[in-house]
């Protein structure tokens, strides 16, 4: 691709956001991504300075976020390519979660991402061109046992993401939800892995292998983030960019494996679903 992008990416200090960035500088683009902290901002800025733009903001600050990503797109006049990133685990049984938790978690992968759409979309639109690549999770197409309200994100992600991508398809741009499996970021680091607070011992079997068990994988996980990250750009890149972007052999088989099991299901009970319509 010969002609530079700009690239707008929530989270850049590790992970994907970052693996995103630094490949999108590499080429010759600009990038603007959001940290939470302060101090970060000198490291991200001397990858490519006067490229390399950086905006501070706790994702879950509902009274900033629109001003700040408004005008942090101002800054670089706009962006072609927006990465909804930002965001964290959770694991804990449904009934363990406290209505803080629900709503700091939704707060940060969900309602955020749909304040960064609304306050891009207006620039996307208007250049009727442009790509919003939103990174879902595996848990976002197939519900884990011990991470509900991580699912419940997640599908929330991918059910708005495939309601937006029909309304702005005829304005020449692009949605694609990437769906992972696990990769070596620090997502399920014992830093960044939140646990629900309590613990209810009737779900010791169910949950705790999830709960107990998820940052045992930190550091041993099979996905490579930066190959990662090239498959976003391809897709980004793509004329007509895919819609579903699963990542990593773990996320594919889940998914043939899931719709095996709908179909069965569909199946077993199609005579059932069907036997639903007002007698004529």
């Amino acid at each position: 691709m010969n002609q530079s992008r700009k690239w707008l990416i929530t989270g850049v200090s590790s992970g994907f956001g970052r693996a995103l960035a630094e490949l999108a500088l590499a080429r010759g683009d600009t990038v603007m991504g959001t940290l939470r902290r302060p101090e970060q901002a000198a490291d991200f800025e001397a990858l490519a300075p006067g490229r390399a733009h950086t905006c501070i903001i706790d994702m879950t600050d509902r009274d900033n976020l629109a001003p700040v990503i408004r005008e942090a797109l101002a800054r670089i006049g706009g962006a072609d390519v927006v990465v909804n990133n930002a965001g964290y685990g959770m694991a804990g049984a449904a009934e363990e979660l406290s209505d803080d938790e629900i709503r700091h978690h939704m707060e940060t992968n969900f309602f955020s991402l749909v304040t960064v759409t609304q306050e891009a979309l207006p620039h996307v639109r208007a250049q009727r061109f442009g790509r919003f690549i939103n990174i879902a999770s595996l848990a976002g197409f197939m519900g884990i046992s011990g991470m509900s309200l991580y699912n419940a994100s997640k599908f929330a992600v991918t059910g708005f993401s495939e309601g937006l991508a029909g309304e702005v398809a005829p304005l020449g741009i692009g949605v694609t939800i990437v769906e992972p499996g696990q990769f070596r970021t620090n997502w399920s680091s014992p830093s960044a892995i939140v646990k629900a607070r309590r613990e209810i011992p009737d779900y010791a079997a169910s949950v705790g292998p999830i709960r107990h068990g998820i940052t045992a994988v930190d550091g041993s996980q099979p996905g490579d983030p930066l190959k990662a990250a090239e498959a976003m750009i391809k897709a980004a890149d793509a004329p007509k960019p895919p819609l579903h972007l699963a990542l990593g052999p773990d996320a594919v088989g889940a998914r043939c494996h899931k719709l095996a099991e709908l179909a069965g299901e569909l199946d077993a009970w199609e005579a059932v679903s069907l036997a639903t319509t007002l007698d004529a």
